[in-house]
């Protein structure tokens, strides 16, 4: 990703931290000169370092994923613009975020059962704990399902993370733009999703 240094982290326990809160990442491929983006759920797992996922097969995006294929997912943290009127010095606009990219190879999941227990790993982690609703192998949804569906994983090979989190500003101004990036992006997604569900 775009430079300046600072902005940067090569703390992949951070990173591991986004994909694990923000599970929602995009799938970008590439086949003839075209590239194809679907928006789906991963689920990391330890220690393999390996991300879980699938997508349906009659998205086009699914004939460019092969065994050993080259994919990126990007992961999308908090974002919020940052208006000078916080700092205690003087600054310009900007706009903070948290974004992480993977590059990994495909690795395609073909066993229908091996499927179901990824399936059954992802709704797990995705529930939380004490969420009342667990997915059985046996549930015959899953039956019906599975043949729609490829499962897949993706081995990391790269890890890039971008945090611009005010680093360049003194320690103030650096808190200041935490708090203003936690009052900012809670209070826009509330009124972003509210108008959503009028």
């Amino acid at each position: 990703m775009y430079p300046p240094p600072h902005h940067q982290t090569q703390d992949i326990l951070k990173m591991i931290e986004v994909i694990r809160s923000y599970p929602l990442g995009m799938l970008v491929t590439v086949k003839n000169n075209q590239s194809y983006i679907t928006h789906i759920p991963f689920v990391y797992s330890d220690p393999a370092g390996t991300l879980l996922a699938h997508i349906d097969v009659s998205n086009p995006q699914a004939e460019t994923l092969k065994d050993g294929a080259e994919v990126k997912v990007i992961f999308r943290g908090p974002d919020a613009y940052i208006s000078p009127s916080i700092y205690t010095t003087k600054q310009l606009p900007t706009w903070n975020y948290i974004i992480v990219h993977i590059t990994g190879t495909v690795k395609l999941i073909n066993d229908a059962e091996i499927a179901k227990e990824a399936m059954i790993e992802m709704t797990e982690f995705l529930e939380k704990k004490n969420s009342g609703f667990t997915l059985k192998k046996d549930d015959a949804r899953m039956n019906q399902l599975i043949n729609y569906i490829q499962t897949f994983e993706v081995t990391i090979s790269n890890w890039d993370g971008k945090f611009k989190l005010s680093q360049d500003k003194i320690p103030i101004d650096y808190e200041n733009a935490k708090k203003e990036l936690i009052r900012r992006s809670q209070q826009e997604a509330t009124s972003f999703i509210t108008k959503m569900y009028r």
